[in-house]
């Protein structure tokens, strides 16, 4: 193992190398036993992402990164099945807190995406997360920007975590149903006014 790769046991605590100033997104690392890593395409950009996010002032990381994660897949876990990988070194103003899952290889199209945003461009709101998808761990510095490329290839060991992950009782997890679609927009205009 390279000597700058975070070893997986023991972690460190979940505030371990936050420096002060930064902010803290928190996400979990799916991988199923195939080698395979979930994404999640990021609305309007060219890469694919963790489920992750910031949290409000009263939520733990898990808490955080439970809730990112149902918010922009629709997935639930059960919090038992997840191992905490600690804080890590991420961008100049932002570190991670990530959680890993093992789960089973299931259907993307499954996923959904309930957080939105405003895009100035079309005027309307957007979901975050516009796709899902499974990936090799081969296929994360072509998929995933950079420097999320480093935490996951370089900061973590992606086969040795795996390997750590079926030594456990794979994640339980739950798929929340997706809303129904909204009604299309009224295309009905009152009549003009007859005038005399």
């Amino acid at each position: 193992m390279k000597s700058n790769r975070m070893m997986l046991s023991p972690l460190p605590s979940p505030t371990a190398g936050l420096s002060f100033g930064k902010r803290l997104s928190c996400g979990i690392v799916f991988l199923n036993d195939e080698a395979e890593l979930l994404l999640c395409h990021v609305t309007g950009h060219d890469h694919w992402d963790l489920p992750k996010g910031g949290g409000a002032d009263d939520e733990s990381p898990l808490q955080t990164a439970l809730r990112e994660t149902r918010e922009e897949t629709g997935l639930v876990l059960d919090p038992a099945g997840l191992l905490d990988l600690g804080c890590l070194p991420y961008r100049a103003r932002k570190d991670l807190h990530l959680f890993a899952a093992r789960v089973p290889r299931f259907d993307t199209g499954l996923l959904w995406c309930e957080s939105r945003f405003d895009d100035d461009a079309s005027g309307t709101r957007l979901p975050e997360m516009d796709g899902f998808g499974w990936f090799s761990f081969a296929d994360v510095p072509v998929q995933c920007s950079r420097k999320l490329s480093v935490v996951l290839r370089e900061r973590l060991d992606l086969p040795a975590l795996l390997a750590q992950l079926r030594r456990r009782e794979p994640s339980v997890l739950q798929f929340m149903p997706a809303p129904p679609p909204a009604p299309a927009p009224s295309t009905w205009l009152p009549p003009p006014r007859l005038t005399a």
